[in-house]
């Protein structure tokens, strides 16, 4: 039933305009633009149109081609009247691409959607994208195999799977077409190069596409949870309680065993949180009844989660007070992120970044805090000597390192006698005690 109405309404598109790139050139109505699906030219020339339009916070570059010389183009969105955040820190990443396999056009929409969403809102004046915008960055690529689009298959022109061509377990588990080797395909070469080179300490990345109704999480070669999975059950524990009961798996257990994929590659090598999002099974169809913005109208809510809150997506350590006491060094951390980090060490440098002294490692679970006692005979403090916390974003080897400094007002020393300086109090109290047993052994004198 849905498939021939479907048919129905792109007969009626065609009807009024002979193919969507000629309604895209008047700029795409909106029966077009909320029921046709995207091909390679209609995204072309929304996307240069956004780049004319908002200059302000849309630099459209192009991120490599396709097998058939298609351009990949990457929107990078953000207030670009500012290079931080207001305040001076570096701005969040997000990291989204659509359109692995050619077929599958609501995970291509989605990620259309989203960039819509944040360009249009911040035209409008919204307040939750202008926040959004002006302390992150959201670079995404709606459409990577544009060569299987226009043929609307799985494959790009090469026949190969590029969700299965990825340098991650790349063809160690039963699949089909992942190519020749690991990124043999350009697609695939320019997304990952684009990672490393651009974006190698994302906050953030989604890889959409179509199937299943369902978001999944690594691993897909093994069912076992992954090394952040308290950051991952975090997620679905808030998304469901709060926005949608969209089922949120290991992608192992939740799909089937898949391996060479960007999910696992963007978790396993590049150390990002990283989910596939999977709407639903509608596919080798070129447009939908329904419009759009309501079908995909939860999935966007779940993303627009996900984009507001990144600044949680890691372990972020705060250091509420450091105490020197002879050997040892006592340290209260608290974790403001939602993923644990297990091999924190304080450093001590000297005024010019030499590091003179460094502690053992210790962890943090997330939304945690913990105290600690650290071995500190070696440690010689001198003039003008600088704390620090260096520790890992989340729990995966391949995460990102992180240095932070430590405000100086909340380290405290030890007296040169090895104890600490009494309170004011008790010295007062001290010598009231010792001036009283005094006066009263000199009573006792002159009553003898």
């Amino acid at each position: 039933m849905r498939r021939s109405a479907v048919l129905a309404v792109i007969a009626a598109l065609a009807f009024a305009s002979a193919s969507p790139m000629a309604a895209a050139q008047v700029g795409q109505p909106d029966i077009v633009q909320e029921h046709w699906y995207h091909s390679y030219a209609t995204l072309t020339l929304d996307v240069n149109e956004w780049a004319d339009d908002h200059p302000d916070i849309v630099d459209l570059i192009v991120a490599g081609q396709t097998e058939m010389g298609r351009n990949l183009w990457m929107l990078r969105i953000s207030d670009w009247s500012q290079e931080t955040k207001p305040d001076g820190t570096a701005k969040d990443v997000v990291y989204i691409d659509g359109g692995h396999h050619g077929n599958e056009h609501l995970g291509t929409e989605l990620a259309f959607l989203v960039a819509e969403f944040y360009i249009e809102g911040w035209a409008a004046g919204e307040q939750e994208v202008i926040d959004v915008l002006s302390t992150t960055e959201l670079h995404i690529l709606i459409m990577l195999n544009a060569d299987g689009n226009d043929f609307d298959t799985r494959w790009n022109i090469n026949q190969v799977d590029l969700n299965r061509n990825y340098d991650h377990y790349w063809n160690t588990c039963p699949t089909t077409q992942p190519g020749s080797s690991a990124f043999s395909e350009s697609e695939t070469a320019a997304n990952s190069q684009y990672m490393n080179e651009v974006v190698p300490h994302a906050d953030l990345y989604i890889t959409m596409h179509t199937g299943v109704w369902i978001m999944l999480y690594p691993w897909g070669k093994w069912p076992q949870q992954p090394s952040d999975w308290e950051l991952f059950h975090g997620i679905r524990d808030e998304v469901h309680e709060n926005i949608s009961d969209i089922p949120i798996r290991n992608a192992n257990q939740g799909l089937y065993p898949n391996c060479g994929t960007s999910r696992d590659y963007g978790y396993g090598v590049m150390g990002y949180p990283t989910f596939t999002f999977e709407t639903d099974d509608e596919q080798f169809l070129l447009g939908t009844v329904e419009a759009l913005s309501d079908r995909l109208g939860e999935e966007l809510d779940v993303m627009r989660y996900l984009i507001t809150n990144v600044w949680y997506w890691r372990a972020r350590l705060v250091v509420d007070s450091v105490e020197i006491d002879g050997d040892e060094v006592r340290a209260d951390v608290r974790n403001l992120g939602r993923a644990s980090t297990s091999n924190a060490t304080l450093h001590y440098s000297d005024s010019a970044g030499e590091m003179l002294w460094h502690s053992t490692l210790f962890g943090v679970n997330a939304t945690n805090e913990t105290s600690v006692v650290l071995d500190a005979s070696n440690l010689t403090l001198v003039d003008g000597g600088v704390w620090s916390i260096h520790y890992q974003k989340r729990v995966i080897d391949s995460s990102q390192w992180v240095e932070e400094p430590i405000d100086a007002s909340i380290v405290s020393t030890a007296s040169a006698s090895g104890g600490f300086l009494p309170a004011p109090s008790l010295l007062i109290h001290l010598i009231a005690l010792l001036g009283a047993a005094f006066a009263r052994r000199e009573k006792m004198a002159v009553k003898s």
